[in-house]
């Protein structure tokens, strides 16, 4: 039987052990954003030795990677999977556990990367035999959790160094600790939020907590401010579309007896729609207001951060298709309010994003940027079949003219 004689899955499944000491690898040597060096280095020594990829460096803040597999015409097509870890302290003891300190790839991009690396072989198998016509970027991006002191995280450096500029179309995973292995997780349209992030300050006169009457106490406004914040999304956007307004942060206060100065407020916004993003930053910047009808003043500095996720139809068709035939259970459901800079990239090109099952079967919960996350590896060799099938199917649609 030949390569192309057995089915993608199988062909993934040969795969499996080096999907997960790629996985292992990675998971023992996590980076942060924007210092992913030698995870950089580790990638191009496994791209180096396939001989018909050929390998972009340093792109998107410094440490990305585009291998790009091509017959020299046709459409092109990309995909895509992040490689920072996040500043935890792993909890988990297996043998290959984080050796460097404080820092954790507990949002599963080690997996990411190793099912990417397995996508590439795979296709490349297919490019040699001149089984494909057109072009494939398979995207290695830094800094996906963190943004630099410009707000920017990786996605939006790559875009701007054009490496989606001849791009169709594009596709990435992301692991799933609430699925289990053999399911995935797919959504039409807005599936993740926008995510912008405020900065406010309440101004007052302070003074003695035994005289308050001979100052205006923001911490008196501030109580007046926090009833309006979170009577926002309640009464000032409609309960059909999607927001959430979030406080994480209060600082303020010296001594028990002195009421401050000045009060520092963080916080968060969660939408879906760029209509609704607007209009709920409006009325969160409104609600500071209060601090001058109460005799103080504000300030209030809005960061805007990654736009909503915003999965293709005619993507997601075509990813589903893959699916059905590997025998994976398909959950459709949108993947919630967290933020991924992925959205980034469907913003500027028609693409999709799906959660890729991993739970372990002991029952024990492992939410994702928690220090005992981890993966069921069963899930890496579907994974990568399921990327390198999918460009395959896509390219092949293109040159028939049913995509």
């Amino acid at each position: 039987m030949t390569t192309r004689e057995k089915s993608f899955i199988e062909i993934a499944k040969g795969y499996e052990e080096k999907l997960i000491a790629w996985r292992r690898h990675l998971h023992q040597y996590p980076e942060l954003s924007f210092q992913e060096v030698e995870t950089a280095n580790f990638i191009i020594s496994i791209l180096e030795k396939l001989d018909n990829v050929t390998i972009e460096k340093n792109i998107g803040g410094g440490n990305g990677i585009v291998a790009t597999l091509s017959s020299g015409t046709g459409p092109t097509f990309a995909l895509r999977a992040d490689m920072d870890a996040l500043p935890i302290q792993e909890e988990n003891t297996f043998s290959f556990a984080s050796k460097n300190k404080g820092v954790m790839h507990a949002c599963g991009h080690d997996a990411h990367v190793a099912m990417l690396l397995g996508a590439v072989h795979i296709l490349a198998e297919e490019f040699s035999k001149g089984a494909i016509t057109g072009t494939v970027k398979c995207i290695f991006q830094p800094a996906e959790e963190a943004a630099d002191e410009d707000g920017l995280t990786g996605a939006p450096y790559m875009i701007r160094e054009g490496v989606l500029d001849d791009v169709e179309s594009i596709v990435a995973l992301h692991v799933c600790p609430w699925q289990p292995v053999g399911t995935i997780q797919m959504n039409d349209g807005y599936s993740m939020a926008n995510v912008d992030n405020f900065k406010a300050k309440i101004y007052a006169k302070g003074g003695h907590g035994g005289y308050p009457h001979m100052g205006t106490d923001p911490v008196w406004i501030l109580g007046a401010i926090l009833q309006a914040f979170y009577g926002v999304v309640g009464r000032r956007i409609s309960p059909l579309d999607t927001a959430v307004a979030s406080i994480g942060e209060i600082t303020l206060g010296t001594a028990n007896n002195i009421m401050p100065n000045e009060i520092q407020i963080g916080g968060t916004l969660r939408t879906y729609t760029p209509e609704i993003r607007e209009k709920l930053a409006l009325e969160i910047e409104k609600v500071f207001l209060l601090a001058e009808t109460f005799g103080g003043e504000y300030e209030f500095h809005l960061e805007k951060g990654e736009p909503a996720l915003n999965n293709d139809k005619r993507i997601n068709q075509l990813i589903e298709s893959v699916v059905r035939d590997t025998g994976v259970t398909i959950h459709w459901e949108p993947f919630g309010l967290g933020g991924e800079d992925f959205g980034h990239m469907t913003e500027k090109i028609p693409g999709a994003l799906f959660f890729l099952g991993c739970a372990l079967e002991d029952g024990e919960e492992r939410d994702l940027h928690t220090p005992n996350f981890t993966i069921d590896e069963r899930c890496l060799p579907i994974g990568a079949a399921i990327l390198a099938e999918t460009a395959r199917r896509f390219l092949t649609a293109r040159a028939k003219g049913e995509l």
